[in-house]
């Protein structure tokens, strides 16, 4: 299993070696998460008991404990259901390192550092069903028999990790969206766009975070 080689960026900002690209906004990755993943999800509003999340790129696991604190603020009867795929896992000193940044999120850090750092990958956390599935996505994803209400994009840039974005991924991703279910990222290339109408969803640019021009949302009747 390859691990994640990371630089630092500013202090506490985790950077790909590999990728040469940090794995949250510099600008403040917490608001970021608030601004595309929820938002462009119209999350908290559409919560309900059995939600369920998938994310590609799991990076630090800053987006999952920051749905999964919405999640606890609404009150939603159940746990939330959250899969991630990574291909790179990071160490749990380097996960530990980087959430730091948010003190918001503190109570939920110790739990899942440590079942992180005992080697789970599935974790039965309050208020939280999480499994982070490990390998290259164009593998694991297309296996997966789960379905999401709520995809969040957050691989490295496509200019950089091109892998990330390939049209038959997206396709297979689409295929696991549920009815009425929704995406949301920071990205806004025309290639990943395309990629997605051709698939049947409804495709929109926004305003994107901290000055970016424009991510992407999307959305299947």
């Amino acid at each position: 299993m390859a691990q994640a080689a990371v630089a630092w960026a500013e202090g506490d900002v985790p950077v790909s070696a590999r990728y040469d690209d940090p794995y949250f906004s510099l600008r403040g990755g917490l608001a970021e998460t608030a601004h595309v993943f929820l938002a462009g999800n119209a999350l908290p509003r559409r919560f309900r008991p059995g939600f369920r999340i998938a994310e590609l790129g799991f990076g630090t696991g800053l987006n999952m404990l920051a749905a999964w604190a919405a999640w606890r603020a609404a009150g939603v009867a159940g746990p939330l259901r959250y899969t991630g795929f990574e291909a790179a896992p990071m160490t749990a000193a380097d996960i530990g390192r980087a959430l730091s940044a948010f003190p918001e999120l503190s109570p939920l850090l110790p739990p899942f550092l440590a079942a992180w750092r005992a080697g789970a990958r599935r974790m039965h956390l309050p208020g939280l069903l999480a499994e982070v599935v490990v390998g290259d996505a164009r593998t694991t994803l297309p296996r997966w028999p789960g379905r999401a209400d709520a995809w969040f994009l957050d691989g490295f840039a496509p200019a950089r990790n091109p892998e990330m974005w390939e049209p038959p991924l997206l396709a297979a991703l689409v295929r696991r969206m549920a009815p009425g279910g929704t995406l949301a990222t920071y990205s806004a290339a025309g290639a990943m766009r395309r990629a997605l109408t051709a698939e049947g969803l409804t495709i929109e640019r926004r305003p994107g975070f901290a000055g970016k021009r424009h991510m992407t949302v999307g959305w299947r009747a």
